[in-house]
């Protein structure tokens, strides 16, 4: 465990400097928008879904070189919608990771603009990738998964069911449509990207589509059971948000134990499709891990 976690380490910093080279510069006029952005992606998250792109390209024998572009575009996205959960509209929380939301810090016009300027920004640092790479066809490939699991079959059109229904029972079919598109969609986006950018074949693509899936509604239902059993001081977010916002979630549907049930057996499924695939893939297995038994 103590050698996972040093390369953890490592591999997190190296994430986090391929982050920091996209991020905007904070000058010009606008540059208060810039600042907004950049307060919200230097706010101390996980790099969970660029980390998983890196470590499935490189799984496959890609070169990160390849898939920087797209690890920074993935972070923007992510950041921008917990800007947007977070807004007054919304979810209207003012603590995100231990500081001020960035609505609450800087406006809630400022909250919308940021989140606005960062999923654009994303998409340029995406394209970007057609400047240096030697394989435009796994680039071209990249950005169609990007922006269709970020927009309205992917983590928007989760967003949408989920707003629509808050404050009313949800059936336990429309619950895990909304845990795979608004949760699961970013996440089996990150993997699959790393997948084609590592030159895995179709089938393999696949497999890697299901493990992200399972992965991503373990990782939402293990949010859940932590809403109700952490505290504010171990999460950095308001616990109890999700009953002070009337949202039903699998705890609410399910109760306790049956969603750490279901935790357990989506993860088993999602270790035992990656034992099926090629290449050095334990480090991979005990970042799943990590994420589905997470305690913040």
């Amino acid at each position: 465990m103590a050698d996972f976690k040093e390369l953890l380490s490592d591999r997190v910093k190296e994430t986090e400097e391929v982050i920091q080279g996209f991020l905007p510069r904070e000058e010009g006029y606008q540059r208060r928008i810039m600042e907004a952005m950049n307060y919200s992606m230097n706010a101390g998250g996980k790099r969970l879904r660029p980390l998983l792109l890196m470590e499935t390209c490189r799984m496959f024998g890609g070169e990160i070189r390849e898939a920087a572009p797209f690890m920074a575009a993935m972070e923007m996205i992510h950041t921008s919608s917990l800007i947007h959960d977070d807004l007054p509209c919304m979810d209207n929380d003012q603590y995100r990771r231990g500081k001020k939301s960035t609505w609450a810090q800087f406006g809630e016009d400022f909250g919308v603009l940021a989140g606005d300027g960062l999923i654009v920004e994303a998409f340029a640092v995406a394209a970007s990738a057609f400047d240096t790479t030697n394989h435009p066809k796994r680039a071209a490939r990249a950005l169609q998964i990007l922006a269709r699991k970020t927009g309205i079959y992917g983590m928007i059109g989760g967003q949408v069911v989920d707003v629509e229904l808050t404050n009313q029972a949800i059936p336990k079919e429309k619950l895990d449509f909304i845990y795979r598109l608004k949760t699961g969609a970013l996440l089996e986006a990150s993997m699959v990207i790393g997948a084609v950018l590592g030159g895995a074949g179709e089938k393999e693509q696949e497999r890697i589509s299901q493990i992200a899936l399972d992965v991503g509604i373990a990782f939402q239902i293990q949010d859940d059971i932590l809403d109700v059993t952490s505290s504010q001081e171990v999460l950095g977010k308001p616990a109890g948000s999700d009953e002070k916002n009337g949202k039903t979630t699998y705890v609410t549907l399910e109760g306790l134990e049956a969603a750490r049930e279901e935790v357990r057996r989506l993860s088993a499924r999602a270790e035992a499709l990656l034992a099926s695939l090629p290449g050095e893939r334990a480090f991979l297995e005990q970042i799943i891990h990590m994420l589905i038994t997470r305690e913040k």
